[in-house]
């Protein structure tokens, strides 16, 4: 049995190689200078149909991503969290202890989503310098999750979200939150 990570019996890597091999020979054929006629043929020994069949059955998966709903299983969310007193955990990396009022923090919150509907700052910026979050060390970036990994009211925000949309303020038991699903 072989454990290493990259082996070629792992299904996800597979899946990868698979997704990398389709788009490597679509950028090749659009972005192709040669010629002005689109033409497309499957490398030699590859059925044409497997590689099909591998497109359709990408994009419905994926157009659940972009959308959301249920039957979406994982999400890639930043955010921006402003802790009050009552939070869980009232201090973070920026004070060692909050003492801001739950109305204060949304107020706050509040300010921030203003500056940033307005275009005049990012959610990413202000997550680096004003988030109370260690996250803030990736611009708010959470990276991937899947349901069940978040407090409950921040995981239904992220996978009601489409990709790009920024949701109102979130309230879980950390603080304030404004998310941004960003996959």
């Amino acid at each position: 049995m072989n454990d290493h990570p990259n082996s070629l019996r792992d299904r996800h890597y597979l899946s990868q190689i698979a997704r990398a091999i389709f788009y490597f020979l679509f950028y090749i054929i659009l972005f192709s200078t040669t010629c002005t006629e689109s033409r497309w043929q499957a490398p030699d020994g590859v059925d044409a149909s497997v590689i099909l069949d591998f497109q359709k059955d990408y994009q419905s998966q994926h157009q659940d991503e972009q959308t959301g709903g249920d039957n979406l299983k994982r999400v890639r969310v930043s955010h921006l969290l402003v802790k009050h007193e009552g939070s869980r955990r009232p201090s973070s990396w920026r004070e060692e202890k909050i003492t801001r009022t739950k109305d204060e923090a949304l107020e706050r919150l509040q300010g921030f989503q203003t500056k940033i509907q307005s275009g005049e700052a990012q959610l990413s910026d202000l997550a680096s310098k004003e988030s109370d979050c260690s996250s803030a060390k990736k611009a708010g970036d959470l990276g991937f999750f899947e349901r069940g990994q978040m407090q409950p009211q921040f995981e239904k925000a992220s996978f009601g979200l489409q990709i790009g949309e920024m949701s109102e303020p979130v309230w879980t038991d950390s603080g304030v939150h404004l998310i941004l699903r960003t996959g």
